[in-house]
């Protein structure tokens, strides 16, 4: 316990319906814990829940599209050559990467200044 470096203990005491609704806050924030929902929303005076998911996605399938490059690089070195297959299937996979770009892009929320 020496090393904690939140040594001020908080206690306050809440009504039912005011437990509900922490509860319910805390539930829809996504966060694993509950003292850092707290501080947070202490601090900040909110908590919002961003979806990563679609970066989650788009690295995924970032990582199929780099394996299939590399057994295409692979095949190239091997044999020293390239067949027109081989640039066909560069070219669909550079297509994909610029698609799945314009997805991400379409999914960021407008930030309005």
């Amino acid at each position: 316990m020496s090393k904690r470096t939140r040594n001020n203990p908080v206690q306050f005491y809440l009504n039912d319906d005011e437990q509900y609704i922490l509860d319910q806050k805390f539930h829809l924030s996504g966060m694993r814990s509950k003292s850092a929902f707290l501080r947070k929303l202490i601090l900040y005076g909110f908590v919002y829940d961003v979806d990563y998911s679609h970066i989650r996605e788009m690295n995924a399938l970032l990582g199929n599209i780099g394996g299939n490059l590399n057994q295409i690089a692979k095949r190239v070195n091997t044999t020293n050559t390239i067949y027109k297959r081989d640039m066909e299937d560069i070219k669909e996979l550079m297509n994909q990467i610029w698609q799945l770009q314009k997805s991400m892009l379409s999914k960021q929320p407008l930030i309005k200044q």
